[in-house]
């Protein structure tokens, strides 16, 4: 199936254990911590790192990829281990969701998926009242950083929380960062579809 939809570049057992399940797992203790309520997955993909924080959590779970065939792959991958009740696909974009279920899920995670300024503008109004988005990076400057802080009063979203680690390779380095839906936002989101990645918003 993953040769015919491309779910994931990485199909190595030991590969595989690192970088989709170790990887994933490792931002749990966020996730656990973040209010009791709706957890989403923002650019799922194969289902990480939605599937495994999703099971070991026990939260009600929404993947969100905009790619269909990926979501229906991973639907039926999940139905057939008879985790379809708890974990559940979304095959809108997600400014498309948001104008469906705003302000209805307690946590978000997002890996790799866009720069931060993009990813907190897109969380925002997805997110319930002190609901927190975490974002699992490879690779992040201060100059990212600083962007999505910038933004914090536009969009409601204060950051709480940076760590970097190294998975147990002792060489793939890791940072994950936390904000927190702490106001509604000053303007109206979503944007049109797009918009926070290809015109992000600036500090007025």
């Amino acid at each position: 199936m993953n040769e015919k939809i491309n779910l994931t570049r990485i199909t190595e057992p030991d590969e595989a254990r690192l970088l989709h399940i170790e990887d994933s797992l490792a931002v749990l203790d966020e996730l656990n911590a973040a209010p009791d309520g709706l957890y989403g997955d923002l650019g799922s993909g194969g289902g990480f790192p939605g599937v495994p924080l999703g099971i070991m959590s026990g939260r009600q779970t929404v993947l969100v990829d905009s790619v269909k065939k990926k979501m229906t792959a991973v639907g039926e991958m999940l139905n057939a281990i008879g985790l379809s009740g708890q974990i559940s696909t979304c095959d809108k974009r997600i400014e498309e969701l948001t104008c469906e279920k705003p302000n209805t899920f307690a946590v978000l995670t997002a890996r790799a998926l866009s720069s931060l300024d993009s990813l907190v503008e897109l969380a925002s109004p997805l997110l319930q009242d002190h609901g927190q988005l975490i974002c699992l990076k490879a690779q992040v400057d201060e100059d990212e950083i600083q962007r999505a802080q910038d933004i914090e009063e536009l969009t409601g979203m204060k950051l709480i929380k940076k760590r970097d680690f190294y998975l147990s390779d002792q060489e793939t380095f890791r940072t994950v960062i936390v904000f927190e839906k702490d106001h509604e936002p000053s303007i109206a989101l979503p944007r049109r579809v797009g918009k926070a990645q290809k015109q992000p918003l600036k500090h007025k």
